[in-house]
């Protein structure tokens, strides 16, 4: 059921405590923890508790919870120091735009130049 964890999904055992993640800030509704395959200096995924497939599955049930990823993927650009020099903050939706993990994340990018357009 959509917003359940899923047995099968690697960031729903994050979120559980049953999958290791190097935490950098968790708020009731959202977790933060570095990616294990770094594309920048600063390269944390933000996701939510609840367990939907993708942003926009997460916009349509939870808008609050998708604004909450939002503001702590701020946060994070804060902490790591990269909020000033720029950073991005990527939702890829669809096997297509490279989503490889199936539940809700975005990927706080910063600490290098981003080209534009993005790969």
């Amino acid at each position: 059921m959509a917003g359940e964890p899923q047995a099968d999904c690697l960031f729903c055992k994050i979120v559980a405590g049953d999958v290791p993640a190097t935490v950098v800030r968790e708020t009731e509704t959202t977790v933060a923890f570095r990616d294990i395959n770094p594309q920048a200096p600063t390269h944390v995924l933000v996701i939510p508790r609840v367990h939907y497939a993708d942003a926009a599955a997460l916009a349509a049930a939870e808008p609050q919870i998708a604004a909450d990823i939002l503001r702590e993927a701020a946060e994070v650009a804060a902490m790591d120091k990269v909020d000033a020099t720029g950073f991005r903050i990527v939702f890829n939706t669809g096997s297509g735009a490279g989503q490889t993990v199936f539940h809700t994340h975005a990927h706080v990018l910063g600490g290098r130049g981003l080209q534009w357009p993005p790969g």
